[in-house]
């Protein structure tokens, strides 16, 4: 079992920063990809950004040039680091781990609780 806790969210002005912190914890696995995705109010989950262990990153049009997403494959752990915040950002950001178990090799989805982001205007 794979635990993934989100930590960073919380209120800023339009034009704001805010980083997020992810942490994936468990027995038996390795990291495949961290990403981040959001759902605002009344709208489907989206993918924000995501890297895989090799630090090869991929971002949504939307976030591109504002923000950047990092990792620490040391200690499991993804950033995102937005700058330039909208108010359209406003969404729960949710962590995502896509693992691989060292003992049975199945990829395996995880997924944080979610953190919320608001952007006031």
């Amino acid at each position: 079992q794979v635990q993934v806790m989100e930590s960073g969210g919380g209120l800023v002005q339009a034009g704001g920063s805010l980083r997020l912190s992810c942490a994936a914890s468990g027995r038996r696995f390795s990291i495949n990809a961290m990403g981040w995705y959001r759902q605002a109010p009344g709208k489907q989950r989206e993918l924000v950004a995501v890297i895989s262990s090799g630090g090869s990153t991929n971002y949504a049009d939307s976030v591109k040039g504002r923000f950047t997403i990092s990792n620490d494959n040391a200690k499991n752990t993804v950033y995102l680091q937005m700058n330039s915040l909208k108010p359209e950002d406003t969404a729960v950001y949710y962590c995502n781990a896509k693992v691989r178990s060292t003992t049975t090799w199945e990829l395996l989805d995880y997924w944080g609780q979610g953190t919320q982001v608001t952007v006031s205007s």
